[in-house]
């Protein structure tokens, strides 16, 4: 019998037993309007997450006359398919796709091979000094991205990489204090005893890391994966730091040139510029979800 099973049947005796009925009662009562009020709170953080994009799918789907009637029209009436092709010919925004592609592509790739590396480290491999660097590492994440701003930039700038994806790519292949953590909580739930098994197979510690670890690891490494992804996918902020020209603007950047150029005048334009830019982030998401959502809930099991 659970702790919980125990608790309740020892509160049941306490009550007298005319009153059974009326406590069971009562106490069914409390949990149905618990669960309500959870769940109508969830559907209300859900539709002020959801309508904002739905509102941009519907301008993005309406002529101009129709983007600031009022009341709002959230289904517009005709629709306005062609503004889709238009918006993404306002715009190099093949270009900006591409160039979008490639920095989060391999900043993907090297946060997830950097981070699994460190993590390793950190979970399986005893030095002296283990848990004080990481306990450092943990507490860069503390660190305001504006107080190393301009070093970075000072360094980046005497290496000659500015106007380049360098400064963008670069500093993901030396890990992301984020990353390792998760990663580092979701290798310690793994049991010793597969390690010592690889050991006495033969494996080493490569061997283990990429044969065996890695394998179970898929949950934790897709969460990874989608937070690198949504990171550089939609960063606006690093991108007009260091890069100048125009054909090597993304996504982000490019919607601002869009704003710019047309003084926010073509709202249904810009909203199926905004669509497309997002169908990328939602497709992953929903196709890594499962793996996702496992991945969040497994990584804080062990300290």
């Amino acid at each position: 019998m659970t702790t919980d099973t125990q608790s309740l049947a020892a509160r049941s005796t306490t009550v007298p037993a005319k009153a059974r009925p009326l406590w069971h009662k009562r106490k069914a009562v409390r949990s149905y309007i618990g669960r309500t009020v959870a769940f109508v709170l969830a559907a209300a953080g859900a539709i002020s997450f959801v309508a904002p994009f739905v509102w941009a799918v519907s301008t993005s789907l309406k002529t101009p006359a129709q983007v600031f009637v009022f009341p709002p029209e959230w289904i517009p009436n005709p629709v306005q398919f062609s503004n889709y092709p238009d918006a993404l010919t306002e715009i190099p925004f093949g270009r900006f796709f591409l160039n979008s592609t490639i920095i989060t592509g391999t900043c993907l790739i090297g946060s997830v091979l950097t981070s699994i590396l460190v993590a390793y480290g950190f979970a399986r491999i005893e030095f002296p000094g283990r848990d004080v660097l990481f306990m450092i590492l943990l507490g860069t994440m503390m660190l305001p991205a504006q107080v190393t701003m301009i070093p970075v930039f000072i360094i980046f700038r005497i290496l000659d990489w500015i106007d380049t994806f360098y400064p963008l790519i670069v500093p993901s292949y030396f890990g992301s204090a984020f990353y390792i953590f998760l990663l580092r909580q979701f290798f310690l739930t793994i049991p010793l005893d597969l390690e010592d098994a690889a050991r006495i197979d033969g494996a080493g510690r490569v061997q283990f890391l990429w044969r065996i670890l890695v394998p179970l690891s898929g949950p934790a490494i897709a969460t990874v994966a989608v937070f690198s992804f949504m990171a550089n996918w939609q960063d606006f902020f690093m991108p007009l730091i260091y890069l100048n020209s125009k054909e090597k603007l993304t996504l982000p950047l490019g919607l601002r040139m869009f704003r710019d150029e047309y003084g926010g005048a073509q709202w249904e334009l810009m909203m199926a510029a905004v669509v497309v830019t997002t169908l990328p982030s939602l497709i992953l998401f929903f196709v890594a979800q499962r793996y996702f959502i496992s991945g969040i809930v497994m990584t804080g099991m062990k300290g």
